[in-house]
């Protein structure tokens, strides 16, 4: 759906094709493992619609948009559709033949249960491995780690911003649930936080460039993530907390730009001037 509406709006607008260079195929892939197993197929071609042509396409195309194609497509969804977006697939009892839907019970995920207070009626094991409710790439904390080491020890990625974001949240939940480690342990192996802090934001174009402005980003998410796992209406809050950096990368760049060799700031200019004439 990605690759087909990224080559509609270069057709149709008389572009260069650029579905060449694969960046489509990621951000669909992304969309995807963002969404429940239960989301229909026409849901996912809208969001693939609104990630490639209003979120990326019209702002000028791939190194140029301001947030994460994929989370933005995301957003919109749940904004739109959050019946869909929140129906989780917890137990396959049957599966698909020849067309026929399967047959599946639905449940809260671990998050949700820990929102109303109770704790998740998974052991810590499944939580790792995946054996619970969630988004189709979000489940398996376990595998989503092993991706993220080979991509940092493949230099693809940098290890700044998912190590920062990742140690926030366990920080900031050891304090907020009294210390409680168990509840930290479910914090961080349930929800989107390793697919979010691995593969979203790290994305090159709506990060920071600067190694501090990647700390303060990883920070950011981090905090703005618990705020909204604790004490906002939703269990869930990494692509929202993601989007938000986004916005704010311009920001967090020009804080920790390092200053050119031989470059004298302005105060100290005027300072200096004020001293040659006293």
């Amino acid at each position: 759906g990605s690759v087909f509406f990224e080559w509609l709006y270069n057709t149709l607008l008389k572009k260069p094709c650029t579905i060449g260079n694969c960046s489509a195929i990621v951000t669909g892939m992304l969309l995807a493992y963002t969404l429940p197993v239960t989301a229909p197929l026409w849901m996912v071609l809208i969001g693939d619609l609104f990630a490639i042509v209003i979120v990326k396409s019209l702002f000028g195309g791939i190194g140029k948009n301001f947030m994460n194609p994929a989370l933005g497509g995301r957003a919109f969804l749940m904004a739109s559709y959050p019946v869909f977006m929140t129906t989780w697939c917890k137990v396959r009892t049957s599966l698909p033949l020849f067309g026929t839907p399967a047959d599946v019970v639905t449940g809260a995920t671990p998050l949700s249960f820990m929102k109303e207070g109770k704790l998740p009626d998974v052991s810590m094991a499944d939580a790792a491995l995946g054996m619970v409710g969630g988004c189709i790439g979000e489940v398996s904390a376990l595998a989503l780690l092993l991706g993220g080491i080979y991509l940092m020890v493949r230099k693809v990625i940098s290890p700044i911003i998912p190590c920062t974001f990742v140690a926030t949240v366990a920080i900031f939940c050891t304090f907020a649930q009294g210390f409680d480690m168990y509840a930290v342990a479910y914090e961080l192996l349930g929800g989107g936080l390793f697919l979010g802090a691995i593969f979203m934001a790290t994305d090159y174009t709506t990060s920071p460039i600067t190694k501090k402005g990647k700390i303060i980003a990883g920070i950011f998410c981090g905090v703005v993530t618990c705020i909204i796992r604790l004490w906002g209406s939703l269990p869930e809050g990494v692509s929202f907390s993601i989007i938000l950096m986004n916005v704010f990368v311009p920001y967090f760049e020009d804080w920790t730009a390092p200053t050119p060799f031989g470059f004298i700031k302005e105060k100290k200019k005027k300072k200096a001037k004020e001293e040659t004439k006293a």
